[in-house]
C-alpha cells in the first residue's frame, strides 16, 4: 500500500465527477478522480445540453466540442417522442419538440445554444480536459473505504488487480451515483417522491433502416401487451437503446433478463422475429426522484446522482448533474488557494439543492404527464422550463440580495431582473471592436461590471469593466439590465450568478465588505 495527497479526491467519473474534476483543474486545483468501471459510459444516457450547461461548458473550455459532438450548430427539425405498441408501427400518441422553437424560445437570454450530445460522447471529451489541465484520473479502481478529520479525509482505493492505495485529500466529492455508497456510510436520507419503477437497459446494434425512418430522431414509449419499455436510437449507425420496465413487487428481478430473453424482447419491440440483434450491453435501472437531506458531511459533498436522482423526463437530470460539478469546483478552488474562507462551501448545499428541488418537481411533472397519467394530482404545478435552466435563483451567504427582495426562487428568463442570485443577463456588447455577449466575460474569476471609472481602484481581486470605456453598450441596455445606474456597480461570481449590485456611487469601503461576507473571509 502507498500512500499519496491531493487537494481533492473525487469518486464517480460520470457527468457530475468529471465536470467537477475538469473544472477544478482548470483552476489549478490538484485533484484525484477514480471509478470503478473500466472506461468512460457506453449508454447514450443524459443526451442533451440545454444553455445554461453550454454556458457552464463554455466556462470550462469544452463548449465547442461538446457542440461538435451533438452537430448542434445545423441541428434543424423535430425531437419526437411517440408512444407506440411496437417501434415503426401505428403512432397511438406523440409530442413533437421542434428544435427551431427551442431555440428561440432562449435565444433572448443567453448567446448559447443547445447541446445535443448524448453522455457517451460528452464523457471522453471531458475525460481529456481532464487529463489535459493535470487532473489524475483512474478507471478500475474503487473507494472501499474512507474516514476523515478536521484536517482532510483519508480513503483506501482498491485496483481491479487488487493493489491498495490509501490517499489523503483535503475534500472529497462523492459523485459516485444513485446508489452512492458514500452517502449511505454517511448515513444520509433521501426524501421525495420516491422510486417510480424499474427498468433493464440494453444496448444493442442491428440495421433497423426497415424500421425507422432516415434520419430519425426522438424517444419510444412501448406500451406492449408483453411489457413496457423505452426505445431510441443513437448518432452512431445501428446502435439502439432500449429499456423494459420489471416489478419487483410480483418477484421479477434483473436476473431474469438472459441474453436470449432480452433477444427475444428486441425482436418482439421492433416486431422482426428474425432479427439478430448485437447485445453490447445489460445494465439495471430505477427510476427515481429523491434528493438528499444533507449535500456536505464535514469535508465531503454530494454531486450528481449520489445528490438527487430525477426522472429522464425532460433531460434535466444529467444538465444538473455538470451544474453541480461546475459550483462545487469554483468554490473548492476558491478556498484551497486563499481565497476564501470555509463558509464558502455551505453555499453549495444552500443553492444546489434548491435547483435539485426545482428539477425534481418539473420532471416528475412531465413524467406523470407522459408516462403516467394514473398519478395525476400528485405532480406538483411545476415553475416552467426555462425558468427551471435559467431563471432559477441561488440564494446563500455567497449572495447579497437588496434589503427590500421578495427572496422570489425564479423568476421569468425572457424579463430578468438583474438582482442578486439571478444568473446575470445576456446583452450584446462591444469589445475591441467586436460584438459579444457580456456572458464572455464571466467564468475565471470574479467580475465587477461598473458604470463609472471610479471603482476601477477597488483594490481587490476582481476584473472590473466600465460601460462606456472598455465595454461599449451599443442598444443603451446594460446599465437598466444589472440595475446600475449611472455610478453604481454588480458583482459577478465565477458561475455567472450575480452576486450584489448597488446603484450608489464607488465607496471605498464598500465593496471589501462585501467580499468579506460573500467569501466568508
Amino acid at each position: 500500500m502507498t500512500d499519496e495527497t491531493t487537494d481533492v479526491l473525487v469518486v464517480g467519473a460520470g457527468l457530475a465527477g468529471l465536470s467537477a474534476t475538469t473544472f477544478l483543474a482548470r483552476r489549478g486545483v490538484r485533484v484525484r478522480l477514480v471509478e470503478r468501471h473500466p472506461g468512460t459510459s457506453l449508454h447514450p444516457k443524459a443526451a442533451g445540453q440545454n444553455p445554461r450547461t453550454m454556458e457552464l461548458l463554455r466556462m470550462g473550455g469544452v463548449a465547442d466540442e461538446v457542440a461538435r459532438a451533438g452537430d448542434i450548430r445545423g441541428a434543424t427539425g423535430d425531437f419526437t417522442i411517440r408512444i407506440v405498441e411496437t417501434v415503426g408501427g401505428p403512432v397511438l400518441h406523440s409530442f413533437a419538440e421542434s428544435v427551431a422553437d427551442m431555440v428561440a424560445a432562449t435565444a433572448p437570454c443567453t448567446a448559447e445554444g443547445w447541446g445535443f450530445a448524448s453522455q457517451d460522447a460528452v464523457e471522453p471529451i471531458l475525460l481529456e480536459a481532464a487529463r489535459k489541465f493535470g487532473a489524475v484520473v483512474e478507471y478500475g479502481t474503487e473507494m472501499v473505504g474512507f474516514h476523515q478529520d478536521g484536517q482532510g479525509v483519508e480513503a483506501v482505493l482498491r485496483r481491479a488487480d487488487g493493489a491498495t492505495d490509501r490517499v489523503r485529500a483535503r475534500y472529497l466529492v462523492a459523485a459516485d451515483g444513485p446508489e452512492s455508497a458514500v452517502r449511505e456510510r454517511l448515513g444520509i436520507p433521501r426524501t421525495g417522491y420516491g422510486t417510480l419503477s424499474h427498468f433493464v437497459g440494453m444496448i444493442f446494434e442491428a440495421d433497423l433502416s426497415d424500421v425507422l425512418p432516415p434520419g430519425s430522431t426522438g424517444w419510444y414509449y412501448i406500451q406492449n401487451p408483453a411489457f413496457t419499455g423505452n426505445f431510441g436510437p443513437t448518432d452512431k449507425p445501428n446502435r439502439h437503446t432500449f429499456f423494459v420496465e420489471y416489478a419487483p413487487d410480483r418477484g421479477e428481478s434483473p436476473d431474469d433478463f438472459t441474453p436470449q430473453r432480452c433477444v427475444e424482447l428486441i425482436r418482439t419491440a421492433v416486431d422482426r422475429p428474425g432479427l439478430e440483434p448485437a447485445l453490447l450491453d445489460v445494465q439495471r435501472w430505477g427510476m427515481a426522484a429523491l434528493v438528499a437531506e444533507r449535500w456536505r458531511e464535514g469535508r465531503v459533498f454530494l454531486a450528481g446522482d449520489a445528490a438527487k436522482v430525477t426522472p429522464p423526463t425532460g433531460g434535466l437530470g444529467g444538465n444538473t448533474a455538470v451544474g453541480d460539478g461546475y459550483d462545487i469546483a469554483w468554490k473548492l478552488a476558491a478556498v484551497l488557494d486563499g481565497t476564501a474562507g470555509d463558509g464558502l462551501l455551505d453555499s453549495y448545499e444552500a443553492e444546489r439543492r434548491a435547483v435539485a428541488h426545482l428539477v425534481v418537481d418539473e420532471s416528475y411533472a412531465v413524467y406523470v404527464q407522459r408516462m403516467a397519467p394514473h398519478l395525476a394530482g400528485t405532480a406538483p404545478a411545476g415553475v416552467g422550463y426555462n425558468e427551471v435552466i435559467l431563471g432559477f435563483r441561488c440564494l446563500s451567504g455567497a449572495v447579497l440580495p437588496e434589503p427590500d427582495d421578495d427572496g422570489a426562487r425564479v423568476e421569468d428568463p425572457l424579463r430578468p431582473s438583474g438582482r442578486a442570485g439571478f444568473r446575470a443577463p445576456h446583452v450584446w456588447i462591444t469589445r475591441s471592436g467586436a460584438r459579444a455577449s457580456i456572458l464572455e466575460l464571466f467564468g475565471d474569476g470574479w467580475v465587477l461590471i461598473a458604470g463609472d471609472e471610479a471603482w476601477r481602484g477597488t483594490g481587490e481581486p476582481v476584473t472590473v469593466h466600465v460601460v462606456g470605456a472598455d465595454l461599449l453598450d451599443p442598444e443603451g441596455e446594460l446599465r437598466d439590465r444589472y440595475g446600475i445606474g449611472a455610478a453604481g456597480a454588480a458583482l459577478v461570481r465565477p458561475d455567472g450568478i450575480l452576486a450584489w449590485r448597488t446603484s450608489a456611487p464607488y465607496d471605498p469601503a464598500t465593496l471589501g465588505g462585501v467580499l468579506d461576507r460573500l467569501l466568508s473571509r
